[in-house]
């Protein structure tokens, strides 16, 4: 076998893999083949880049290039030109928007120049189905140095000292969980993997399960060691089967090494993992409904305490972290705890991987030092506002967040900045919003969302979600009154302490943040009868701008219902409001702009 000049490292997760990827990877081998060079050259899948509005991305090794938005259709070119002739084909590198020059170097782009890929540091650059990448990338050498060097207290003590939070919502110490199950007597433990990633635009656990599988085993591992547990349950939900996929691979290749089952290490220490399937309920991602869902009851929550620390799955101790925070621990037992110390901010250590979607352009999966400013993810590094249109406010934490208005744009994104804003950091999802968003919208959005998602086991998350969510349709159909203010206020406060788990604790955030920062906006519902968005459809009017109509009756041959009438030729044409339905046919059709949204 030749001597593998190139690596073609094309991305293999979820958004790419919706773009053809796989085709890409098949046009790619069938040049290589007509070339007579698929033997020197190999085609990588590897997981997400994070640059997900400029995918599917390919990253060409030895030289580091990176193409854009690749098509099966470029392969023959790419192969020609770079590959055969060894020319960088132009039109595929990255330009920065408003800029000429096109960037090959992915150091040079804003995107990821302010960016520290510690717990992404692997996707992208091995393949995860192959385990020997990860081996030869540091992989499980923290798992030996812990067996083989380490007692339990020691690793605990490592994790305390790291100032490591639970990256998957409220920021709980990890290594003061740890101590709890640690101190409990049991002849059985266990080690969760919460993997059920349920907050709408939110991917930072399937990216890390799809491109760094091993991370988050060998984090699993460690952990197990550290209290005392022989088996891990990974809880993924179904509707991730690439990820599925890949910790299905993943476990079976620990084990066939040995580092996962009997004796790891020659160390006398058992470990093993098995997946547990989740259906998409969000309740479950609460871990008391979601110790529920692995032992085949109704994923219920139930009340706390006594804590999963002490009696959790089958009613044994039991440590419950989520994907990020499992993945964080490889690099602190390699590096130090003093090293994960010096990154962040004083109360909230290291990374944090955010989901950036919405209207920012360049969506996708990043990783910054905590207390990194919005502005700075929102601007540097998500290239700003499409359309140039106005930032208006980021919702940050999902349904169990809050959003944060353009005032606040400077605050620092850590634990305890976001939660002084009623928001909170939650697992990371990060969804941006332009001034042609309503805010009342939104608010009626999430908590339809986790009103649907309710298990209906307690009564104020059961009805009190319920009737929130009806005087936010009452007050977006103009049919709000001024008192709902104070009553989405007090009930909200009810829902919020009588609730038995966070689903229903924190189900009225986006309506009290909302109601913080943007009360006007409500208050021009109720008042004006006004949504000054343009989005809630019964409070919109659609009308004819007098001095740019030309009466070339494009909107009344468009309109469905005849609303519009007028003579060719004689301007203005008129819109009947008692007719109209609101559908923007109109004004999507006129060539002059001549169709107002008020």
């Amino acid at each position: 076998m030749k001597i593998q000049r190139a690596h073609l490292l094309l991305c293999h997760g979820t958004a790419c893999s919706s773009s053809a990827s796989e085709n890409i990877k098949d046009a790619l081998e069938k040049e290589l083949e007509h070339y007579g060079i698929a033997d020197q050259i190999r085609v990588i899948p590897t997981g997400c880049f994070g640059f997900c509005a400029m995918g599917p991305v390919m990253m060409v090794y030895p030289e580091g290039i990176m193409y854009c938005k690749v098509k099966p259709e470029d392969a023959a070119e790419i192969v020609e030109e770079h590959l055969v002739k060894g020319r960088t084909v132009q039109r595929l590198l990255y330009k920065e928007p408003g800029e000429e020059t096109r960037l090959a170097d992915i150091d040079d782009i804003e995107f990821f120049r302010y960016q520290r890929r510690e717990v992404l540091h692997n996707c992208g650059h091995i393949n995860p189905e192959d385990i020997r990448e990860y081996i030869a990338r540091d992989g499980y050498l923290a798992l030996g140095k812990v067996l083989t060097g380490l007692q339990p207290r020691e690793v605990i003590d490592i994790v305390i000292e790291s100032g490591l939070r639970g990256r998957g919502g409220g920021g709980f110490p990890t290594g003061r969980k740890w101590e709890y199950a640690a101190q409990t007597d049991a002849a059985e433990k266990y080690i969760i993997c919460n993997g059920d990633e349920g907050d709408p635009g939110a991917f930072m656990d399937r990216s890390i399960m799809e491109g760094d599988p091993h991370a988050v085993l060998e984090g699993m591992a460690i952990a197990g060691f550290a209290v005392g547990a022989s088996q891990g349950y990974i809880y993924v939900r179904a509707e991730y089967p690439i990820a599925v996929e890949r910790l299905d691979i993943a476990i079976k290749q620990a084990r066939e090494l040995g580092l996962l089952g009997k004796n790891i290490f020659n160390s006398g220490f058992h470990f093993d993992v098995q997946l547990r399937l989740g259906a998409g309920a969000f309740v479950c991602g609460e871990e008391t409904a979601m110790l529920n869902s692995i032992a085949g009851k109704r994923g219920e929550p139930r009340p706390r305490p006594p804590f999963p620390a002490v009696k959790g799955l089958f009613f044994k101790p039991t440590i419950i972290n989520n994907v990020e925070t499992l993945a964080n621990l490889p690099r602190i037992i390699l590096n130090g705890a003093q090293w994960f110390n010096g990154i962040g901010t004083e109360k909230s250590r290291g990374t944090k991987v955010f989901a950036l979607a919405g209207k920012v352009n360049n969506t996708g999966l990043i990783e910054v030092p905590m207390g990194t400013s919005l502005r700075t993810i929102i601007y540097d590094i998500g290239g700003g506002i499409p359309k140039g249109r106005k930032f208006k406010a980021a919702q940050i934490g999902g349904p169990s967040g809050g959003c944060i208005p353009e005032q606040h744009l400077d605050t620092p994104m850590d634990y305890d900045s976001l939660l002084e804003l009623g928001a909170m950091m939650g697992s990371g999802g990060l969804i941006v919003m332009d001034e042609s968003d309503c805010m009342v919208d939104i608010a009626k959005f999430f908590l339809e969302f986790t009103q649907d998602e309710s298990c209906g086991k307690c009564t104020p998350c059961r009805v009190g979600t319920k009737r929130m969510h009806e005087v936010l349709v009452r007050i977006t159909i103009g049919e709000g009154k001024e008192e709902d203010i104070g009553l989405l206020r007090s009930m909200a406060e009810d829902i919020k302490d009588a609730s038995l788990c966070g689903l229903g604790q924190t189900a009225p955030n986006p309506v009290l943040s909302t109601l913080r920062f943007f009360e006007d906006e409500y208050m021009a519902h109720i008042r004006d009868k006004r949504c000054p968005a343009g989005v809630c459809a019964r409070l919109l009017r659609y009308e004819i701008i007098p001095e740019k109509c030309t009466a070339c009756s494009v909107c009344a041959r468009v309109c469905p219902v005849d609303a519009i009438t007028g003579i060719p030729k004689k301007p203005p044409y008129e819109i009947h409001q008692d007719i109209c339905i609101k559908c923007g046919a109109c004004q999507a059709k006129c060539p002059f702009g001549a169709i107002a949204k008020v």
